[in-house]
């Protein structure tokens, strides 16, 4: 994410979604299929650097000039699948958040009004010429959403202590279950609680998921979080579980038990966020 990395890299989350090759039309199918026989694709860390070089030149770059042609690739079942990058759309999107994150005076210093405005003028015309383009990648700051956890089970948690690379911290979950339990999630808030921003960030989210081929995959990174958190707060962290038992205990009319649950994931994630403001 171009815009939002220029101030917050590298404490960003990602939710993915690797769609089968045989979900692309052709010739973008045919792309990814000879894309996916390299011997090297490029990491996470890759993306991160590209974006990062598109900020060194004066004045900044806040959204590429052409569409990247990268993607992840997974195999799942010996079936293909590619995330593409998309960072040309995802540029555009970031730079439309940004404006909610950082007071004016600010942003102008950061990115001065003249290339915001051309950057939004560019991404005008592209929309119109592409209403039904949407990203195959999402991305937090300084924290990881409560409702992606809603998608997700303890036990699909994979956890890298690192070593000499980073730690890694994600989860991945077939594209029908993580449809199935936002919907769990969705009626049993709908049922115990007030609509209110957890409930709207699920249907959201759920909109999003129905863009994809049933047979895809979904992927939680924790990604450049994992730097601000310590071995241990990594190696203990069950927020997917806290989610899971807060939802239970409200479905079964437990209102202690999902006030214990969702304390238990604010203070961590409180922890995380409250570095955001921290010299």
């Amino acid at each position: 994410m171009p815009a939002v990395s220029s101030v917050l890299v590298p404490y960003a989350s990602y939710l993915r979604v690797y769609e089968p090759l045989a979900a692309f039309p052709e010739p973008e199918r045919g792309h990814w299929a000879r894309y996916a026989r390299r011997d090297r694709t490029p990491t996470a860390q890759d993306e991160l650097r590209r974006s990062l070089a598109d900020l060194l030149p004066t004045p900044p770059m806040p959204v590429p000039v052409h569409e990247s042609a990268d993607a992840f690739v997974t195999e799942v079942d010996g079936v293909v699948c590619v995330c593409p990058w998309r960072t040309r759309l995802r540029g555009w999107l970031a730079l439309e958040e940004l404006g909610k994150v950082l007071p004016t005076p600010l942003l102008d210093v950061v990115l001065p009004p003249v290339v915001r405005g051309q950057a939004a003028a560019d991404y005008e015309r592209w929309r119109d010429r592409n209403p039904d383009a949407r990203p195959w990648i999402r991305t937090a700051v300084w924290q990881v959403p409560v409702r992606w956890f809603a998608l997700f089970s303890d036990d699909e948690r994979e956890y890298e202590a690192g070593g000499p690379e980073a730690p890694v911290l994600r989860y991945r979950t077939p594209m029908v279950q993580a449809r199935r339990r936002l919907a769990r999630a969705l009626k049993t808030l709908r049922d115990t609680v007030d609509d209110g921003p957890l409930i709207a960030g699920l249907v959201d989210v759920g909109r999003w998921l129905e863009e994809f081929h049933p047979r895809s995959l979904v992927e939680l990174d924790y990604g450049g979080l994992v730097h601000a958190l310590s071995g241990t707060q990594l190696a203990e962290d069950r927020s997917a579980a806290d989610v899971a038992a807060g939802i239970a205990a409200l479905r079964d009319g437990n209102g202690e038990g999902a006030t214990e649950a969702y304390g238990r994931l604010m203070e961590r994630w409180r922890a995380v966020s409250d570095r955001q403001f921290a010299n």
